[in-house]
């Protein structure tokens, strides 16, 4: 098959009938998120719609992840507060256009394999404290415009019609999974609200969703240098938290679904998605992991669901704004609190008492970090930081040495475990200069040289002998460690012995 037709993966068994039914579930939940996070970020309910259908649309296409979900998140909301309140529209438009060329660019490059090294325990604290955020996110449902909780029968009718709705969710599948759950609760608390007359709030309290299509414009800025200098640090961030939340959402998946995706396909994608919804007044985003893990858990495997998905959001907003302005929150509060529960690692509070202590506290640390700072990109760093930095403490305490003295009167030392800037201590620490004979043996075909600064403490403990007028020679060196002594040789005094 041609790569062109490889793209859209025409060769992939589709299910029509789920996907497109997903597809739909995936657009009633895409309505009050892009809603909301628009408003949280100071602009127009419809600059969120429009952002939600371009990346739904063209991550489904182009995507490195079949059945992924990508809209309008929080996390992108969250960085260009400032630059809309204080610029304008415009300016979050090119920042966005911005940020997609940098993440473009991160695809071809190939980054995405940077994934690799997040480990296990951050991946379990970004994912349940991105459960913990959108369960958080609905009680908001459960409160007045004063902020202030319902009491009452306007409690009490709510919290029935969420209830109802996560009971149809939990119970549909095990009768029948011919009809998605999420689809059949809402359509469900739909029909009972509007049958019975019940006073509850609906989508159309938020904001009107009332548009048309999406339209093209360049942002209407100065081309100068010093604007390039505003948006610049903003869609660096944009374009880092978007990847962030897209490739571990990605990864999550592939986990659920025991397939791969494609990070440095799904990271273009992104890029030319974010392009598109700067040029069409979107507000840009990445994945969403609470729609795409609602689709997945419907059955929906194909990049058919996600198309679906943002051309009905499409279709809502240009025809159907009256009739889902209609739809009770509590069906889609209902919703996306199941999506917190099956979000939720539970096997990472199974495995408590299982794990190392270190790994425990990274998972805690990026899961609070996640859920009080809002802060996805900075959360995971953390986590990486530190689980870097526990590992090299634990590599630096396993460099061993074994001494010997042979019939010539050499003594050897063979070290064991890699010598690094965190192990050179104790590395020193194995070496007896003034006790030693006139010939020193140090054989590393157990080990490696892994930095300047195990280079250097080879340098300084050679030098240490030569002062009392003893010989050092080093031998069995790797090829990557022996390559870094002869880059170094013109600053250093090692005997290699080939």
């Amino acid at each position: 098959m041609k790569p062109y037709l490889r793209l859209f993966d025409f060769k992939q068994k589709v299910d029509y009938k789920i996907e497109v039914l997903s597809g739909l579930t995936v657009a009633f939940a895409l309505v009050p998120e892009a809603v909301a996070f628009a408003l949280i970020a100071g602009l127009a309910p419809l600059v969120g719609l429009y952002a939600a259908f371009v990346m739904g649309f063209v991550t489904s296409i182009f995507g490195g992840r079949p059945g992924m979900i990508s809209g309008a998140t929080g996390a992108v909301a969250v960085v260009i507060v400032t630059l809309a309140q204080s610029h304008g529209v415009e300016y979050v438009f090119a920042t966005v256009v911005l940020a997609g060329i940098i993440q473009i660019l991160a695809g071809v490059l190939k980054l995405g394999k940077l994934m690799r090294l997040v480990p296990l325990p951050v991946v379990y604290g970004f994912v349940n404290g991105l459960a913990i955020i959108i369960f958080m996110s609905q009680l908001n449902q459960f409160k007045d415009a004063s902020g202030n909780w319902l009491t009452g029968n306007t409690l009490y009718i709510i919290l029935g019609l969420v209830l109802l709705t996560m009971f149809i969710i939990w119970g549909l599948p095990k009768l029948t999974k011919a009809f998605p759950a999420s689809l059949a609760a809402i359509l469900v608390v739909f029909g009972i609200v509007a049958f019975l007359g019940i006073d509850t709030k609906t989508v159309g309290d938020m904001a009107s969703i009332q548009g048309g299509f999406p339209p093209f414009h360049i942002p209407e800025i100065p081309f100068t240098l010093e604007t390039l200098i505003l948006i610049f640090p903003y869609a660096a961030i944009i374009a880092g938290v978007g990847l962030i939340e897209s490739l571990l959402t990605l990864e999550l998946i592939d986990e659920i679904t025991e397939t791969r995706g494609r990070t440095n396909k799904e990271a273009a994608a992104q890029g030319i998605a974010n392009i598109a919804s700067g040029f069409l007044s979107g507000m840009g985003g990445c994945a969403m992991i609470g729609q795409s893990l609602i689709n997945i858990s419907n059955g929906a495997r194909a990049r058919l669901s996600g198309v679906v998905a943002s051309v009905a959001l499409l279709l809502f907003i240009m025809f159907g704004a009256g009739i889902i302005e209609q739809v009770p929150m509590a069906a889609l509060t209902g919703l996306m609190i199941m999506v917190s529960i099956g979000t939720f690692e539970w096997v990472s509070v199974k495995i408590l008492n299982k794990y190392p202590k270190s790994d425990i506290i990274v998972m805690l640390l990026v899961m609070l970090v996640t859920v009080f700072l809002h802060n996805l990109a900075l959360a995971v760093l953390i986590g990486v930081i530190v689980s870097a930095l526990v590992f090299s403490w634990d590599n630096a305490k396993r460099i061993r040495a074994r001494k010997y003295t042979d019939e010539k009167g050499v003594k050897h030392y063979e070290i064991f475990g890699p010598l690094f800037f965190g192990s050179i201590k104790m590395f020193n620490d194995k070496f007896d200069v003034l006790n030693d004979p006139a010939e020193i043996m140090i054989d590393f075909k157990e080990s490696r040289i892994a930095d300047m600064s195990a280079i250097e403490a080879l340098n300084k403990l050679t030098e240490r002998y030569h002062k009392v007028g003893k010989k050092v020679y080093i031998t069995n060196l790797s090829g990557s460690s022996h390559k870094l002594l002869i880059k170094a040789d013109k600053m250093i005094n090692i005997n290699l012995v080939e």
